[in-house]
């Protein structure tokens, strides 16, 4: 099977391509197509991509080309991991909000948005090239922000599927600390995109997440970011996202001290591709680790196998909520585990949502169909509509400040607003 990678220049390609050829045997592969307009990026992340093949001895072509169309010709599957506008557009996504008070994050509250605006139109353009040169390729959404995006997507009528790697990351690490194999855990996993909480975790079916908060609450509550007390209080372990929400005032206050996230991952990015540059360095450096993405290619890997495989197992995507969460419309995107095969994801019956973090999940779904309307349609006052409905934002004057703000930064991604 070929596969193409939309977006294939960026620095988290050779943990893909590491994936790829550990699991060649779960999914094997004809071709791997890397498509990015970069060409700079694209023939050094190409050529990295190229000798970690050749050193598993992966029987793939790797491919590299500037062209959606042809990259996408062909293939069984494509993946979707572009950043719209790069670092520099992240950097404002997360600086600009400050100004208002507001937390700046380039998935959630008014810097998911921005990035939202960004990304909607170009996706949906890959995604229609997809349809057309590569009918039956399932669309898989690594994109961010992924539940947007991939509403988009669903609601254009893909075969479009969104993946995130928080999940498999929780399952990583409770296996690790229970000292057990990771296929033997499970997660009680419910909510959005970025927004989710651990409400369960099955280790050969027994729940033993009361077992780990009482001796291990600490460590975990250092991975997520919040005290240990509010995981016992919960009773559940909430995504490192949650800190957002949980401690908006502290994180801003963090945030305005500190440099952004993007132009620390700006610098790592340079120094990630003087190593792909390398001709002798053939297999994925340390530094990749701390890029983010942990266990990407795993959870990639076990997606696109089931999908094309018809496996029917259960993995945490992001698809149509269809009545799991009764509480939202069925066609909104919701992050839960659910059934894997050739007709996409069937959502597994979900326990009833307690309202501490139903009314959280609500709030969020309603704005991100705001935000999906403002990326579609374009216009200030969608923009301002969005910001208003976020709960990170939620106040009129800040809402209309950011949203004269944010079209004006990002002015040159939006068709819409250039003519203004």
């Amino acid at each position: 099977m070929k596969l193409a990678v939309v977006g294939g220049g960026s620095t988290y390609t050779p943990e893909l391509i590491d994936g790829f050829a550990r699991l060649r045997d779960e999914l094997p592969l004809s071709e791997i197509a890397l498509v990015d307009p970069d060409e700079r990026r694209l023939s050094l992340v190409g050529g990295m991509a190229a000798r970690m093949l050749a050193r598993a001895g992966h029987p793939a072509t790797l491919t590299t080309t500037t062209s959606v169309e042809e990259g996408v010709a062909g293939a069984g599957a494509v993946l979707l991991q572009l950043r719209v506008g790069g670092q520099a557009a992240r950097n404002v996504d997360e600086t600009l909000p400050l100004e208002c008070g507001c937390v700046g994050q380039e998935t959630t509250g008014a810097g998911g948005l921005a990035k939202a605006l960004r990304t909607v139109p170009v996706v949906l353009d890959i995604a229609e090239k997809a349809r057309a040169l590569a009918p039956g390729a399932w669309i898989v959404d690594f994109t961010n922000p992924v539940g947007i995006v991939t509403k988009a997507l669903l609601d254009a009528g893909h075969r479009a599927i969104g993946l995130c790697n928080v999940a498999i990351g929780f399952q990583r690490r409770f296996a690790a600390t229970l000292g057990v194999s990771p296929e033997r855990v499970r997660l009680g996993h419910v909510g959005l995109n970025h927004l989710t909480w651990e409400r369960a975790v099955y280790l050969d079916g027994e729940d033993v997440l009361p077992a780990l908060l009482a001796g291990h609450a600490d460590e975990i509550a250092a991975d997520v970011g919040l005290p240990a007390w509010v995981l016992r209080r919960l009773g559940s372990v909430p995504s490192y996202y949650l800190r957002y929400f949980y401690e908006h005032d502290a994180v801003v206050d963090e945030q305005r001290a500190g440099p952004s996230r993007a132009a620390e991952v700006a610098a790592m990015e340079s120094a990630l591709l003087d190593l792909y540059a390398d001709p002798s360095v053939d297999t994925k450096p340390a530094l990749l680790e701390q890029r983010g993405g942990a266990f990407y290619s795993e959870a990639a890997v076990a997606l696109i196998a089931s999908l094309v495989g018809d496996r029917g197992d259960t993995q945490v995507v992001n698809t149509r909520n269809n009545g799991t969460l009764p509480f939202l419309d069925d066609d909104a995107v919701i992050e839960v585990p659910a059934a894997v095969g050739a007709d996409g994801a069937v959502p597994l019956p979900v326990g009833p949502v307690e309202p501490l973090y139903r009314g959280l999940i609500a709030h969020v779904s309603a704005y991100e169909s705001l935000a999906l309307e403002a990326a579609l349609h374009g216009g200030e006052e969608r923009v301002r509509d969005a910001l208003l409905a976020h709960p990170l934002i939620g106040q009129a004057a800040p809402a209309d400040g950011l949203a004269a703000r944010l079209v004006e930064a990002n002015r040159d991604f939006l068709p819409w607003a250039v003519s203004r």
